[in-house]
C-alpha cells in the first residue's frame, strides 16, 4: 500500500524525467480511494492514464472574451510532445485541474467555450472564448481562481477531452 509523508508534498509517487522536462504519471492502481461521481484517485500522488506529460510553466490570463492559458516547455522535445498531443486532442473539453498531495482541489472545465490551440515556439496557448456575456464570466471565474491556487505544493495541469496534457509543479 502507498502512502504518503507530509514531508513529500507533490512528488510523492511521481517520477521526475530528469532534464526532459516530463511528468512520469503512473496509471491507476491497486489502492485507490473513491472520489464523489465514483471516479477513483489514487494514493501516493499519481495521476491517470499512465502516460508521459510535459512539464511547462503555465500562466493563465483574462482576456474581453475569454481567457488564454500559455505553457512554456524548457526544451524543445517537451514543447514538440505538447504541441502533438494538442494538435491530435484539438476540439475536445479542454479543462484544468490543481492538486494538492494527490488530491484533486479545483477543476475548471472550459464547456461554455470554444476553445482553440494556437502554437507557440515553446509550448501551446490554449485560448477559450465566448459570445455570451454570462459564459466569459465564468471563465474569468475560473481563471482568478487557479491563478489563486497556484501557490507552493500544487500541481496545475491542462486536459482535453479529460486526457492530460502537460502539468506544472508550483
Amino acid at each position: 500500500m502507498n502512502t504518503m509523508t507530509s514531508d513529500r508534498g507533490m512528488t510523492g509517487g511521481m517520477m521526475g524525467m530528469g532534464g526532459m522536462g516530463m511528468m512520469m504519471m503512473p496509471g491507476m492502481m491497486p489502492g485507490m480511494m473513491p472520489q464523489p461521481g465514483g471516479m477513483g484517485m489514487p494514493m501516493g500522488g499519481m495521476g491517470m492514464g499512465g502516460m508521459m506529460m510535459p512539464r511547462c510553466r503555465m500562466t493563465l490570463q483574462k482576456m474581453n472574451n475569454g481567457m488564454r492559458m500559455s505553457c512554456v516547455c524548457e526544451d524543445k522535445t517537451s514543447a514538440l510532445a505538447l504541441q502533438q498531443m494538442c494538435m491530435m486532442m484539438q476540439g475536445g473539453l479542454c479543462g484544468c485541474s490543481m492538486t494538492m498531495n494527490g488530491m484533486i482541489v479545483c477543476c475548471c472545465n472550459m464547456a461554455m467555450a470554444g476553445c482553440r490551440m494556437e502554437m507557440t515556439e515553446m509550448g501551446v496557448d490554449c485560448v477559450c472564448t465566448s459570445g455570451d456575456a454570462g459564459a466569459v464570466k465564468m471563465m474569468h471565474a475560473c481563471c482568478d481562481c487557479m491563478n489563486a491556487m497556484m501557490m507552493p505544493g500544487c500541481c496545475m495541469m491542462m486536459t482535453m477531452n479529460g486526457m492530460p496534457m502537460c502539468c506544472m509543479m508550483a
